[in-house]
């Protein structure tokens, strides 16, 4: 019985060594509540680590996660957004799923075999000693950092044994130095395995991770003997081999309907290639328009890229062939159908996607210019792996149309690519008319264009929060994906990370993995990975910052050494500004952060109230916020007011004509 106590004893304690053992590194310390930035951390594994284990266990997307090609064992580098939000240390979220393997032990154990010294549980369930649950979800910090400035990007790493600083230095391409000074370590000596410290980076760690689950072993094929085995029959008649004449003479009755029907549809496809040769160096004759109304895409319920159900009078939708379960399609598209273009159509019109053509870079493929059936387009150009953000824009924008989103067209398809068909905005991103717009080949914009656009971007919300069958939450609103067409009127695009919500009064959320870009990203959302329309809004507060200062979300500020600049969030930087400026009498300080493009040509009393109306929308308390219909309540009242301001000044106003028409 002593010796039973004894070794329960020893067992106790190893468990509780194991579990205090990411406890003993202690988060970095912070100052600004407001600052974000992009971090990695580097998780050593196994060959039995498959992508998407990683991907659960970080709750990241592919593409965030990078392999060490040179090391052993080896490592994989993990991109996550840092932020200053707990207690003044800097600290990023995931959660783990308790393995059936595990069911019983107590929860920090099991992130400690998991994540090693990278992790550990909040105050909350750090203590509880009851077993885990099969499928329990463990909510867990991860430590991480934001640089001072003096680097890109700092790398959370557990120290291992036989690891020194000097191993550090020359693996990562950093010096001692530098390691020493990000860890406030005293000398290369200090270093003590199983902490974390602090890797500085200036560029994203490792090469494209190419591990995968290994491949599940082939099924054996079964034998001509037990294809054609006699059953057990007095009679000992031959069943196996009239079963076999049997089954040849349907192949070779299939095998002639086939080459019938392939002869006459080669016969015609070439009867089209002719024609097509013929028409080549000529426009196109049919046209297509963009109506603003649900008879744009007509009706049907599947996709037209040969899911099944398709039908071969649909003209070029049988030429497109990539691999979309036919279930899902159904599913997502029960909607209206948009254009089918060619492939060829598609290279044809860009230019084969030649670089004087390309626009940009979107979130998950580049944007190229096109003629297209004598109309300008943009097309999206993806890969054919990016089918679930195809899915997301095909699913939205052919149930979604406003004056104030851009409009898809259509999409065409190959094997290896997918291209979506949109709307041209002919004066590109409103993120190229504000920041250093001039070195970018546009002219800055006025007070009452900003207001403006700020309207028009705040209707294209408000109608997809409000005004759909189906309420979404776009997730990714930033400068890059408001467009401005050839009157400056403002549209807003991207809607590959779009998110549908269930409407049930002021708790509208649907919980995700964060997803977005740096400087527009809610406190909640990076908290508890809540997509809401009131994520939505806090974005929409950041730009109307960006409008009025011509800073970028995430800015560059000056230290106190000319040498030494620091990242802080643009929402903290007016923030802080306007707690200096009470009114629109005595805003000096606010003054200092308005765009100097603007000239002083600005009515005070307005930019004072999109400022505060930019303030109430990234207030950290969502209830707190407004939603997008009060937002264009406010911006219609200022737009107003900045029209009456340039009349008193005799200025010649563009904005009357379509001042109070609906958009």
């Amino acid at each position: 019985m002593e010796m039973l106590q004894i070794a329960l004893s020893i067992a106790i304690l190893a468990l509780n060594l194991v579990s205090s053992r990411s406890a003993t590194t202690p988060p970095l310390n912070c100052s600004d509540t407001g600052r974000l930035c992009t971090s990695f951390i580097a998780f050593k594994v196994d060959l039995n680590v498959t992508l998407a284990r990683i991907e659960s266990m970080f709750d990241v997307l592919a593409e965030d996660v990078t392999a060490d090609a040179i090391s052993s064992p080896g490592y994989v580098f993990v991109r996550k957004n840092c932020s200053c939000l707990y207690s003044k240390k800097y600290l990023t979220n995931t959660t783990l799923t308790v393995p059936v393997a595990e069911v019983g032990e107590p929860a920090a154990p099991i992130v400690a075999a998991a994540y090693g010294a990278l992790a550990f549980l909040p105050n909350s369930t750090r203590g509880s000693g009851a077993g885990a649950r099969a499928g329990a979800v463990v909510a867990l910090h991860l430590f991480c950092g934001c640089s001072s400035g003096l680097w890109n990007y700092l790398m959370s790493y557990a120290m291992e044994e036989g690891d020194t600083v000097e191993s550090l230095s020359s693996r990562f391409g950093v010096s001692m130095d530098s390691i020493e000074t990000a860890n406030g370590l005293a000398g290369p000596d200090d270093a003590v395995a199983g902490q974390v410290y602090y890797i500085p980076l200036n560029s994203v760690p490792g090469e494209p991770y190419l591990g995968m689950s290994p491949a599940p072993a082939p099924a054996p094929l079964p034998s001509p003997n037990t294809i054609f085995d006699k059953p057990e029959h007095p009679a000992k008649f031959p069943y196996g081999w009239v079963i076999g004449s049997m089954g040849i003479a349907l192949a070779l009755i299939v095998v002639a309907l086939l080459s019938v029907i392939s002869f006459k549809f080669l016969n015609s496809h070439s009867r089209r290639s002719s024609n097509h040769m013929k028409d080549h160096d000529q426009p196109i004759s049919h046209k297509f328009h963009i109506l603003k109304s649900s008879s744009f895409c007509g009706s049907g319920r599947y996709f037209c890229c040969k899911f099944g159900n398709t039908n071969p009078s649909d003209g070029d939708a049988g030429n497109h062939h990539i691999n979309i379960p036919k279930g899902m399609v159904a599913e997502a598209f029960d909607m209206e159908k948009p254009i089918v273009f060619t492939h060829e159509e598609v290279f044809y019109s860009t230019n084969s996607f030649s670089d004087s053509n390309l626009l940009g870079h979107g979130t998950y493929g580049s944007v190229y210019y096109g003629v297209l059936r004598d109309q300008e387009v943009a097309i999206k150009r993806m890969t054919a792996t990016k089918t679930k953000e195809f899915t997301a824009e095909m699913k939205v924008l052919c149930k979604v149309h406003h004056a104030s989103l851009v409009e898809l067209i259509g999409y065409a398809a190959s094997d290896d690519e997918l291209f979506l068909v949109y709307e041209y905005a002919q004066k590109g991103s409103l993120k190229n008319h504000l920041h250093d717009p001039l070195n970018k080949g546009n002219t800055s914009l006025s007070w009452i264009s900003r207001v403006q656009i700020a309207l028009d971007a705040a209707r294209g919300l408000e109608y997809i929060h409000e005004h759909t069958k189906n309420h979404y939450v776009h997730r990714d609103i930033k400068t890059s994906n408001i467009l401005l067409d050839s009157s400056l009127r403002a549209k807003i695009s991207d809607f590959g990370l779009a998110k549908l919500v269930a409407k049930a009064g002021e708790g509208e959320a649907s919980a995700t993995k964060v997803v977005g870009t740096f400087g527009y990203l809610a406190p909640e959302y990076l908290r508890d990975g809540l997509a809401t329309t009131k994520s939505d809004v806090y974005a929409f507060g950041v730009v109307l910052f960006e409008l009025i200062s011509g800073k970028e979300a995430i800015t560059r500020t000056e230290g106190r050494i000319l040498t030494h600049t620091e990242r802080r969030s643009l929402a903290s930087i007016m923030l802080t500004a306007l707690r200096n400026s009470p009114n629109s009498m005595s805003m000096a300080s606010l003054k200092e952060c308005i765009d100097p493009n603007l000239m002083d040509l600005y009515p005070h009393d307005c930019v004072f109230k999109v400022a505060m109306l930019a303030k109430q929308c990234v207030d950290e308390d969502p209830i707190l916020r407004p939603d997008m219909k009060q937002v264009v309540i406010s911006l219609s009242q200022i737009l107003l007011s900045s029209v009456e301001w340039e009349a008193a000044l005799a200025g010649n106003s563009q904005i009357f004509s379509g001042l109070v028409q609906g958009r």
